[in-house]
């Protein structure tokens, strides 16, 4: 889940079984619409409940809750997220969740049925993300939009109208789309961050083995089997420098613990650390740290 802020978790296997399962809060029996959704405001079924909904889960339903004004505590599967800002807010079917919301909420609520679900990922080009997962996605500049989008789909699914089902599909069909890009965002986001730090982690690993070399950052990326470019691209967006950065960094570390811990010249640590001139080692640590080595180790 990604929310405003997360407070908490609690241990949820321990708990299901006591999850009562509704088809909407505090109504049993069958969906009694011929409807294939639900649409309602946030405060409409809230302030029956004193503004809390309990922790409970849907058999076959999902739930899509906009909450475009106040606060809302969620409690998605044990996971306590606060939410202060316009938020859409997914649950799956089978998902335990609960909510509280404070008196000047606004929102709606719109319930997908089983039938609509397998629908909607039948015509969507993301199938398998279509209201499968819980998500928290922020509005964003995206709020205008989505305010007369569900605005619209309320006031239609109060009203007896010619072709209402189609428009309430289509309507439905709109929000599902913007919900599974969001989601898509994130799972690519996840895959690219994930990725990223398995190739930064191996780099630095034949960093330290070889930085005393000065080798090039082609010779690194060709060991780790992608570009010089891409290269450069994760270490700018994981560790926030170039990758050559990396490893002048490295060898500027390794020279400081020299100066400061060692009685070495500044020769011998040239020496040691693959310069080929103590001049040429001078100008590196210099042109990184502002000071010549025998400045940085007369002032420790």
């Amino acid at each position: 889940m990604r929310g405003k802020t997360r407070t908490g978790s609690g241990s949820k296997q321990a708990r299901r079984p006591d999850i009562p399962v509704f088809k909407l809060y505090g109504e049993g029996g069958e969906w009694r619409t011929p409807d294939l959704l639900h649409c309602e405001s946030i405060p409409e079924r809230s302030r029956l409940h004193d503004w809390e909904i309990r922790r409970h889960r849907h058999g076959d339903l999902a739930q899509i809750l906009y909450v475009r004004k106040g606060v809302a505590q969620l409690d998605v599967e044990g996971e306590q997220i606060r939410v202060e800002e316009p938020m859409i807010v997914v649950v799956p079917p089978m998902c335990v969740h609960g909510f509280r919301f404070s008196p000047e909420v606004d929102g709606f609520v719109i319930t997908v049925a089983a039938p609509l679900i397998a629908w909607l990922r039948e015509h969507s080009d993301a199938r398998q993300r279509v209201l499968q997962h819980p998500g928290c996605h922020a509005v964003g500049d995206d709020q205008p939009w989505l305010d007369a989008l569900c605005t619209t789909l309320n006031h239609e699914y109060a009203n007896a109208a010619p072709s209402r089902d189609l428009l309430l599909r289509s309507l439905v069909s709109a929000l599902a789309v913007w919900v599974s890009r969001r989601d898509q965002e994130h799972h690519v986001v996840g895959e690219r961050t994930e990725r990223g730090q398995i190739y930064l982690s191996s780099f630095s690993k034949l960093v330290e083995k070889h930085y005393r070399e000065h080798l090039p950052v082609s010779q690194y990326a060709a060991w780790l089997g992608v570009t010089p470019v891409y290269l450069n691209t994760v270490c700018q967006r994981l560790a926030q420098q170039s990758a050559l950065a990396v490893v002048h960094q490295r060898v500027l570390l390794e020279a400081r613990r020299n100066l400061i811990y060692t009685t070495l010249n500044v020769s011998q640590i040239a020496h040691l650390l693959g310069f080929s001139e103590p001049a040429y080692f001078t100008r590196f640590f210099k042109r990184l740290t502002g000071q010549t080595p025998n400045q940085f180790r007369s002032g420790q």
